[in-house]
């Protein structure tokens, strides 16, 4: 069980300069897909905008309303989010998972960064918040996905008037 001094250090001050300085923090005006996600543990909460082209993230934006951590890992995927695609998302996560919850290594660049996340292996009620943007972004993608699949199977018809009508 972890200690209320290791709960401190975990804090670091590398952490808090991130979570002070987390880009893309401007709302997208016209976005292809916006995902909120709350972590019920903790009540943080992440809303993102993404707006996707040739299969890749185009543009994006983020609302971040979390824990020091949550901050943190943030920043750290904002930094290099714009050109990813879906499966590079999914990477990602299922890396940052790893890390967390399995001891696994550090994501490779350019999410090593993620490295001064790792004392929040401890921390179990922690993992939801790192993770939230990671989750949303791909939820936002997925979205998409769906709904590109939606549009192509329905051979022409409007998306928004069903088979019935």
């Amino acid at each position: 069980m972890s200690s209320d001094s290791d709960l401190i250090k975990l804090y670091s001050a590398r952490i808090l300069a991130l979570a002070a300085d987390i880009p893309l923090t401007e709302r997208l005006a016209d976005p292809d897909a916006t995902v909120r996600k709350r972590s019920p543990l903790c009540g943080s909460t992440v809303t993102v905008d993404i707006r996707m082209q040739d299969g890749r993230i185009a543009a994006f934006g983020q609302e971040v309303r979390a824990c020091a951590l949550g901050q943190a890992s943030a920043a750290l995927f904002a930094r290099h989010v714009i050109g990813m695609s879906g499966a590079d998302i999914l990477g990602l996560r299922d890396q940052l998972s790893a890390m967390l919850r399995a001891n696994g290594p550090v994501p490779p660049p350019p999410f090593d960064g993620y490295r001064v996340l790792e004392p929040a292996r401890d921390f179990r009620n922690r993992h939801d918040s790192i993770m939230l943007v990671v989750n949303a972004t791909l939820e936002a993608v997925d979205q998409l996905r769906l709904s590109d699949a939606g549009s192509t199977s329905s051979e022409g018809q409007s998306p928004d008037k069903s088979a019935c009508s």
